[in-house]
């Protein structure tokens, strides 16, 4: 894990949070040594939100299919 100094995270802020992102958390040591963490926010959501897709399929033949379903499985 890289522990950067303070002054190569006011520096480089930007490098430090693509690697606090890719790596978990980066460390910053303070000239006191004084250590603190940096780590992405965890977001909290259901894994059911997912982006939808346009397909082009409209509503009529979705119906549609459902009811060809319908007809041969059920």
């Amino acid at each position: 894990m890289r522990v950067y100094t303070y002054t190569e995270a006011r520096q480089r802020l930007a490098e430090l949070l693509e690697r606090a992102k890719r790596e978990g958390e980066v460390r910053i040591r303070r000239r006191d040594g004084m250590v603190f963490v940096v780590r992405p926010e965890r977001v909290e959501g259901s894994p059911l939100e997912v982006e939808g897709m346009d397909l082009g399929v409209g509503v009529e033949e979705i119906v549609e299919l459902v009811r060809e379903g319908r007809r041969r499985y059920g």
